[in-house]
Formats: C-alpha cells, sequence, structure tokens
C-alpha cells in the first residue's frame, strides 16, 4: 500500500469516538499541544492503514498484538526512519495504556510489540562560525521591511537555543532587556513547563530594533508578527528560517529552525565545558540522557581521532 493510498483514506475517514476522550487524558498529564497534535495524526495514519488489510471496521476492543506487529513490518517495508516509526509505536503504546485502564482491553496488546533500534551515536550538527554569519547578513538584508523580524529571530534561536514553538508563543511581555541584561521567559515549553533564559547582548540588540520598529506594541502582543499582523505561527518562522539557508546559499547540512538549536548547545558546551546540568536548564530538558547527545563525538571529532592515530601509517 502507497502512502497516497493511507493518506486518501486518511481523508475520508471520520474520527473515532475514543480519540477525543483519549487526547484529553493527555492533556491533562501535561503533553504539550504539538505533542497531542502528533499523536492524533499517528493514530489515523494507523486507522488508514487498518482499513486497507482488515474487511472490518476498527474496534478498540479487538486490538491485538499481531495487528501492531503487522503495523510495524508495514512501516519498516515501506522505509520510514526508525524514528518515524518508534514514535507512531509509542502512540499505540500510550493509547493501549489508557484502552486497559477504561477497562476497554482486557490486556495491552503493546506490551510485547518492540521499538526498532537506533544507531544514533553522533552528536546534532549546528552550523559553523562562517554559516552562523551568513545566515544572519541573509537575514538581515530581508526585503519588504522584514530584516529586523527575521535578523531578531534568527538571533534569538541561535543564541538562546528556544523550540520554534516556543517563539512562536513569544509575547512582548516575555522579554525583560536593560544595558546590560535581559531573559526570555518561557510560560509554555515542552510539556507545559515553564522557564527563563538570560539573553546576551547580540540578541538584546536584535530584539530592540525589531520592537523599535513595531512601534511600542502592547506588552500582551505577540513578539513576531507576520504580514497580517498576527502571531507568525510556527510553520511560517520554519519557512523564514529554511528561505534564509538558501539565500545564505548553506548546503553542508539541511537547516532548520531545530539545527539553530543544536548550534545553540553545541556552542554553550564548546565554550562551556562540562556544564550539562546548566545547558539541560537552559534548553529546558527534563532528563540529562537527552541534553549528553551533544557530548557525544561528531563524525569530525571521529575522523580527527582516526588521523592521529598510531595506526594510520604508509605501508
Amino acid at each position: 500500500m502507497t502512502l497516497r493510498a493511507i493518506h486518501a483514506a486518511e481523508a475520508i475517514a471520520a474520527e473515532p469516538g475514543w480519540m477525543t476522550p483519549f487526547l484529553a487524558s493527555l492533556a491533562r498529564d501535561d503533553l504539550a499541544p504539538a505533542t497531542l497534535r502528533g499523536y492524533r495524526y499517528d493514530l489515523r495514519h494507523f486507522l488508514a492503514w487498518h482499513r486497507t488489510v482488515q474487511d472490518r471496521a476498527f474496534a478498540i476492543e479487538g486490538l491485538a498484538e499481531y495487528d501492531l506487529i503487522a503495523y510495524r513490518q508495514h512501516m519498516v517495508a515501506t522505509g520510514l526512519r526508525p524514528a518515524t516509526v518508534n514514535r507512531r509505536l509509542d502512540a499505540l503504546r500510550r493509547l493501549c495504556r489508557w484502552a486497559r485502564g477504561t477497562g476497554a482491553l482486557a490486556a495491552d496488546a503493546a506490551h510485547d510489540v518492540r521499538p526498532m533500534r537506533t544507531t544514533r551515536n553522533r552528536q546534532p550538527v549546528g552550523l559553523a562560525d562562517i554559516e552562523i554569519h551568513g545566515l544572519l547578513r541573509a537575514a538581515g538584508a530581508s526585503s519588504h521591511g522584514l530584516a529586523a523580524r527575521n535578523y531578531a529571530i534568527a538571533q534569538l534561536m541561535l543564541q538562546a537555543g528556544l523550540r520554534v514553538s516556543e517563539v512562536a508563543a513569544l509575547q512582548v511581555a516575555d522579554i525583560t532587556m536593560s544595558d546590560r541584561s535581559g531573559s526570555v521567559r518561557i510560560r509554555h515549553g515542552k510539556g507545559l513547563k515553564a522557564r527563563e533564559v538570560p539573553l546576551n547582548a547580540s540578541v538584546r540588540r536584535a530584539l530592540k530594533q525589531h520592537l523599535e520598529r513595531r512601534q511600542a506594541p502592547n506588552k500582551d502582543a505577540p513578539m513576531f508578527v507576520s504580514s497580517r499582523e498576527t502571531a507568525m505561527p510556527v510553520r511560517t518562522i520554519q519557512a523564514v528560517i529554511s528561505s534564509l539557508a538558501r539565500r545564505a546559499r548553506l548546503k553542508r547540512v539541511a537547516v532548520s529552525a531545530h539545527t539553530l538549536r543544536h548550534t545553540f548547545a553545541l556552542g554553550y558546551l564548546r565554550d562551556n565545558p562540562g556544564k550539562l546540568v546548566e545547558l539541560a536548564s537552559l534548553l529546558g530538558h527534563d532528563s540529562l540522557d537527552t541534553t549528553a547527545i551533544y557530548t557525544r563525538p561528531s563524525s569530525d571529532d571521529l575522523a580527527a581521532d582516526l588521523e592521529r592515530s598510531h595506526l594510520n601509517v604508509d605501508g
């Protein structure tokens, strides 16, 4: 079955009655709205697949382990990345736990369904200094009066490591600045957790220039707005970053909004070796295991190590 067929089936399918109470239970557990949307999408994908292989309507009471195993095999066979397969299995795993708790399932059908193995043994890729300067130059050269806004967005993500969803949710009141210090308050980070991130002089200058062009907006106004003077959606910010990367001709890596977050984290540890706890606090990570990916060796590190190896001799 092709992805196009699955998407077509998704489009005409009515959402099952259990979807809303299931997602409501996750919301009570403080899962972020973006996570809830992801689970809904993944479960609808499963339901669309299920309709193509079964001659009966899906009923959560009849969900069995072999359904999940067959779905896993289908995703692997169609070449989905392990991370995508595991994310969709996690959505089903949570659904099974919820269904068992409500009495809809007698047993947890996902209990013995194993995730795919991943080989994430390299640190994430960030931008080099010359690439950062190129991106910022492209932002500062934006047309249609958007230079100050785009430059401030790029600086904020590069120098403070915010998630793109956090940037989209910012209000003017969340920014505190003086001549010598400043900070941004994240009211609803991942998992609805709040935190405060310091702002260095470069970000403060960029934000001040942006606000000056906005002509003193109200404190409860969105920090970044589109041409319609409404808060910039996540997708628009992502599109802005991608456009800046193209104009800066950055081709070494695929640049996304999350690449800027990686760049911040890698730069922080380069300048502050060993300060993993502090970095986790700045990034809003619950677990140091998540932050520890930035301490793993990069491909360049491994190549350099091999070049220095005593085994590297001409024979």
